[in-house]
């Protein structure tokens, strides 16, 4: 018998019996070691869930450490980690919240916005472009180099269009007392997510600005960019110049707010 193969069988199933108590034994094991991996599976899970408690704070505070703990168990069972660090356990529960609390939507967007930060807090140091280094990079362009122009954010930093006013909701769970703000909006807002020094940090946004953030970040051009925002309106003239000028308005704020890395 090949060794390593024998080797790489018992590891699938060991770590199928910590996952899944249903799962057969490895091939050899008895009542002994059956209690042992009960023991060991325990401590298994209640580190992930700790892991996911110290990632996601806030989400626990607003729905309850009893739901949460529910919520965790059923995420980790459903999408048992493989990273090298227990730290990326909580990857992608915003979508498991999204699932778990239907009737909740804040819940998924407020588990969205703790993962996003952390991600952001943990990226790569690179400087921000200043606005004399953009002026300087932007000197010699034409129309078509606006159009062509491309930028590179910050590591980390992500953008998305909510339903909820989040700003409220954050405000209220850095208090020692959980009084339920009013989160609740007409219509949409956006949420731009970025490190500002050593601090992970977010503001809430028009809408708009959140899409064409994420467009340029996922390669949009900043012409496409004040195509999509005219498209949203009219096609006369004026509705043209209007998306010029909002697209250069979040730009610039983009700039302000240190989030740009480079332009190409």
């Amino acid at each position: 018998m090949n060794p390593s193969a024998d080797l790489g069988g018992l590891q699938q199933a060991f770590m199928a019996q910590v996952l899944d108590e249903d799962a057969p034994l490895p091939h050899g094991w008895g009542k002994r070691h059956a209690v042992g991996m009960s023991v060991y599976r325990g401590n298994y899970r209640s580190a992930l869930v700790e892991a996911m408690r110290s990632t996601y704070e806030r989400t626990e505070k607003w729905v309850g450490e009893a739901a949460f703990r529910r919520a965790a168990a059923h995420h980790l069972i459903a999408h048992p980690p493989s990273s090298w660090t227990i730290d990326d356990a909580g990857a992608g529960f915003d979508r498991t919240c999204a699932e778990l609390f239907a009737n909740d939507p804040e819940v998924a967007e407020l588990a969205w916005l703790e993962w996003t930060m952390l991600e952001a807090f943990t990226a790569p140091d690179v400087a921000p472009l200043d606005l004399p280094g953009f002026s300087a990079a932007t000197s010699g362009f034409g129309d078509e180099d606006w159009a062509d122009m491309r930028t590179t954010f910050l590591p980390g930093s992500r953008a998305r269009v909510l339903a909820h006013d989040l700003r409220a909701i954050w405000k209220v769970l850095g208090e020692e007392d959980l009084v339920r703000p009013q989160f609740e909006i007409e219509g949409d807002t956006g949420c731009l997510v970025w490190r500002e020094g050593e601090r992970a940090t977010f503001i809430m946004v028009e809408a708009d600005e959140a899409r064409a953030f994420e467009a340029m970040r996922q390669g949009s051009s900043y012409g496409e960019v004040c195509m999509t925002i005219a498209n949203e309106g009219d096609q006369s003239d004026s509705a043209q110049s209007d998306a010029a000028m909002r697209a250069g308005a979040m730009l610039g704020h983009w700039l302000n707010e240190g989030l740009i890395a480079a332009i190409d």
